[in-house]
């Protein structure tokens, strides 16, 4: 059955895409035989390795829980800090005025185009040169100022973006209502593009909470990350199963990041066809009525 998108697999096509899958099966498989057979010989697969993390929880008082506490609030607190900036500077790189358009483009390029971690180091570097940041907290202020410097940027184009998609009579129809620039942003274009944004959101929202790895790497940020070293210390040289939990965390959280944006995303549009639904009905019960002739009569 041949497909609009794509012809149908003739009788050798379909043996080529099996012998394919069959090779790529026994070649997965034998690397997965490799892992296993290597972490073996180096006795990484010892129950006594893996054993603190699910028959104590001193490692997830003393080194797991603390640093994911960390790892969340510098996360967080870059998130609802570089969110608006986000918004503001691509709502300006849209701007009329090309004392707004200008700068606001020229800042989102620069900090686009320089590293996250060297973000970091700068602002770690200036903090404790011109202020009087205790010690103590200075590298969380550090990594905080670098994510939002750079995802704030990032969310500037995921917000033009967005606002760009939309059809340009969106904007006109709210003009041509009497409203001004700023409430056709407000009010018409941004709702619209936010569902259309979310996902791009959520993914920078995931590349937030693993670029909290970076400040622990170099700035000694106490975050999940760099709890392995610690723990694995304290623990019997147990890298790789501090390495496979901390893993296995990242992955639960930045799961549920996700399996919430989803659900959001299809709330939002359940929302907008339900309020479509509403005003429709409303129209046509509350409205001018059509006229319909049917038969030489009007309905």
């Amino acid at each position: 059955m041949s497909s609009v998108l794509y012809d149908a697999q003739g009788p050798r096509a379909k043996q080529r895409n099996i012998l394919y899958t069959v090779l790529f099966v026994l070649a997965a498989a034998g690397v997965l035989w490799w892992v296993y057979t290597s972490l073996d010989e180096k006795n990484q697969l010892d129950w006594v390795k893996w054993e603190p993390f699910f028959t104590s929880i001193q490692p997830w008082e003393t080194y797991i829980w603390p640093g994911l506490q960390n790892t969340l609030k510098a996360a967080f607190f870059a998130l609802i800090i570089a969110l608006p900036l986000g918004a503001l500077f691509g709502i300006g790189r849209l701007s009329d005025h090309r004392w707004v358009r200008m700068p606001s483009g020229i800042l989102v390029e620069f900090f686009r185009a320089i590293p996250v971690l060297i973000l970091m180091i700068v602002a770690n570097a200036v903090y404790s040169e011109y202020t009087t940041i205790d010690t103590d907290v200075r590298p969380l202020y550090a990594v905080v100022t670098g994510l939002v410097l750079y995802n704030a940027s990032v969310l500037a184009e995921i917000v033009r973006a967005g606002i760009g998609s939309l059809p340009k009579g969106q904007g006109e129809a709210a003009k041509a209502l009497g409203m001004r620039k700023s409430q056709v942003m407000v009010f018409v274009l941004l709702p619209q593009a936010v569902t259309a944004m979310l996902p791009a959101i959520v993914s920078q929202l995931v590349v937030i909470v693993k670029d909290t790895a970076l400040g622990g790497a170099v700035l000694t940020f106490p975050e999940l990350l760099a709890s392995v070293r610690p723990m694995s210390a304290n623990y019997g040289a147990n890298t790789i199963a501090c390495f496979t939990i901390v893993a296995l965390i990242y992955l639960l959280v930045n799961f549920a990041l996700t399996s919430f944006a989803s659900w959001l995303e299809r709330w939002l549009r359940r929302a907008k066809k339900s309020k479509g639904t509403a005003s429709g009905g409303v129209q046509k019960t509350t409205g001018e009525p059509s006229l319909v002739v049917d038969d030489g009569h009007a309905v």
